[in-house]
């Protein structure tokens, strides 16, 4: 059976390697290379070194963006985990009509984002207009616009993953836990917790990677304003590339620089939260 394995592996596993590379591979060593040059089209790229990314650190609308990214991954992530599962811990008590919950809270994430912020804009813009304002007129009512709408999303998404840890937990642990004299809290805190990490890693990973990754969201709610305080970073980058002329290599180079931040911040809550993981 190897045998055969190992003799088919090649033509079955060609076709999806080579549409990797095709869409993948070749276009990020491309992107790589476009970043350490100064072009309009990928035929008359000319080498510039590292230029384009002095002109990306001292360009105050990459770090004002940066900044901005960064507050709103933070609230974001922390709000999104903490009511996922506190969400997620109601619907696993036996509460009649659990599925119909869990399939309203799910229901968000299915709604693309570009058609999503525009909702909130309307909805949020609605109650601000009785204040007199609007998500634009000051970049903290577009910083909770935007954390309102993400929450929206992706609390229904992280509550099934944190459903699933839940309920695999032993329920002889719990009723263990509670002949040895400990209360909800200290059973939550001390088995059920570290037998759900998992879960945690899963959702801190894609809340994560969601939050510094928005851009539709953040361009339909917001579009930047005012004056760009409420552009975060994916959008700067587009910006960048295709609005101002000359700044394509720059526009790269952010985006070279975009992938290291959230690769390293992703790889760092890995190893962080993996290695807190124990087994049932």
């Amino acid at each position: 059976m190897q045998k055969q394995l190992r003799k088919y592996f090649a033509f079955f596993a060609l076709p999806t390697l080579l549409a990797f590379a095709i869409s993948f591979v070749v276009p990020f060593v491309l992107g790589v290379y476009l970043s350490f040059t100064t072009f309009t089209t990928v035929t008359n790229a000319s080498w510039v070194g590292f230029d384009n990314y002095r002109r990306v650190f001292s360009d105050p609308d990459f770090l004002r963006a940066l900044w901005f990214t960064v507050r709103f991954t933070v609230v974001s992530v922390i709000t999104i985990n903490v009511l996922a599962f506190l969400f997620a811990l109601l619907l696993t008590r036996g509460i009649r009509g659990t599925n119909v919950f869990r399939t309203i809270f799910f229901m968000p994430n299915l709604i693309g984002g570009i058609v999503l912020g525009y909702i909130w804009q309307l909805i949020l813009n609605g109650i601000l207009y009785n204040f007199d304002a609007t998500l634009t007129v000051k970049p903290i009512y577009g910083f909770w616009g935007l954390i309102i709408l993400m929450n929206w999303q992706m609390i229904g998404y992280m509550m099934v993953i944190y459903i699933a840890g839940l309920q695999n937990v032993p329920k002889d642990l719990i009723e263990a836990a509670s002949i040895d004299g400990a209360n909800r809290l200290q059973t939550l805190r001390n088995v059920t917790m570290p037998l759900v990490m998992p879960s945690i890693t899963i959702c801190l990973f894609l809340t994560l990677s969601n939050s510094f990754k928005l851009f539709d969201q953040n361009l339909a709610l917001t579009a930047g304003a005012p004056s760009k305080r409420t552009t975060m970073l994916a959008l700067d980058i587009y910006n960048t590339f295709y609005g101002k002329s000359g700044w394509e290599g720059v526009g790269q180079a952010k985006a070279v620089i975009f992938f290291i931040i959230v690769a390293l911040i992703v790889l760092v809550q890995l190893l962080i939260t993996r290695r807190r993981e124990v087994e049932s």
